[in-house]
């Protein structure tokens, strides 16, 4: 339970992050959170390619700013794609 309130908490002020490097219009609580825990996820993937984490590890080690990066990169995409909230 705690994971997915840390989620949510730590999604939103990606999505808080990368909607100051891209703004897109009014986004709301809930599209900042999706966006910053669906930039989360594509930032470790990216993260991911460029290095594998260690053995074991939970957490790749760049993340939070791969994090920040994966949500500018899908806001972009939402951007060019005229997606509408």
């Amino acid at each position: 339970m705690f994971h997915l309130l840390w989620s949510i908490i730590v999604g939103f002020f990606v999505g808080l992050i990368a909607h100051f490097f891209v703004p897109v219009g009014h986004l709301g609580f809930l599209w900042t959170t999706v966006v910053g825990i669906v930039g989360s996820i594509v930032g470790g993937f990216i993260g991911a390619l460029i290095k594998k984490p260690a053995d074991g590890a939970m957490f790749h080690p760049a993340g939070f700013l791969m994090s920040i990066i994966g949500a500018v990169v899908l806001l972009l995409v939402i951007k060019y794609t005229g997606f509408q909230f």
